[in-house]
């Protein structure tokens, strides 16, 4: 029996495929950021009609976590949280993080704090998918282009935090950072906690650069330490007191994503968790 050209095509497929995939570390690493970026939108397909028999809730990011928690199993990403005990707050809190990848994703649902949303930029509710599982989830949408609009969001979300007991998670460069440091902070998350006179809880992922870079087009398996460090208190402190406390918190967490960056594989430092 001949075989169509079709059907040569698809063999053809089928046997270069698994080749580039081992001999290729660009096209694996362009295989696996589809695989991740498709996965997550259809993860979105299955959470949405769970989310909303509740609505917009906040309570529903519990729903997206149990659904990506799998995800660094795929990928062979081990994750060590250390600073557990950091989180034990009662009362909210603003969660500011470093910004690397997408991949940061994985740590924040690694260690997502009850009743805690994250602030996204608006340009996510459009996500297809994502989009709406984000908004049903909760997740605070600012539009950057717009300080008025950023300003009246962050206010609303002052009183939010206060009136329903909810934490928020920031990720105060603003944009993702590939230099293997940490990029200038933006004040919104600061303003956000001092108006609310809520402690800034600062968590710091390490980087990156021995399982995945964009720049080199790689994506391996690894290991990712996220340190979660003593909140810093905001109570008494003012507008004009948040400069100060945004480099103080950046200095906070450029040492420790210095430290825990180079440490060298298979060795565990004490007072880890």
């Amino acid at each position: 029996m001949e075989l169509s050209v079709a059907q040569w095509l698809l063999v053809v497929c089928l046997v270069a495929f698994p080749l580039l995939y081992e001999w290729s570390v660009s096209f694996k690493y362009f295989c696996k950021m589809a695989f991740y970026n498709g996965w997550i939108l259809t993860l979105a397909i299955l959470a949405i009609p769970i989310c909303a028999v509740r609505g917009r809730n906040v309570e529903n990011m519990k729903v997206l976590r149990f659904m990506l928690l799998h995800i660094k199993y795929l990928y062979g990403i081990k994750i060590e949280v250390r600073g557990w005990e950091n989180f034990n707050i009662k009362e909210p809190y603003v969660v500011v993080s470093n910004h690397q990848s997408s991949l940061d994703l994985l740590g924040m649902m690694e260690i997502l704090p009850g009743r805690c949303v994250p602030i996204a930029k608006r340009e996510l509710m459009y996500a297809g998918t994502a989009g709406l599982a984000c908004w049903l989830a909760g997740v605070i949408f600012i539009n950057r282009k717009k300080t008025d609009d950023a300003i009246s969001v962050m206010t609303e979300a002052a009183e939010t935090m206060l009136k329903e007991d909810v934490r928020v998670w920031v990720f105060p460069e603003g944009t993702r950072n590939h230099n293997g440091s940490l990029l200038p902070f933006k004040r919104g998350a600061f303003h956000l906690a001092v108006q609310a006179q809520v402690p800034v809880i600062p968590v710091v992922m390490s980087s990156y650069k021995d399982f995945y870079s964009k720049k080199d087009k790689k994506f391996t398996t690894g290991k990712c330490t996220v340190q979660i460090l003593p909140g810093v208190p905001t109570r008494g402190l003012c507008a004009d007191d948040v400069p100060d406390l945004a480099d103080e918190v950046r200095g906070l967490m450029l040492e420790a994503f210095t430290h825990i960056s180079n440490e060298r594989p298979g060795k565990e430092p004490g007072g880890g968790h």
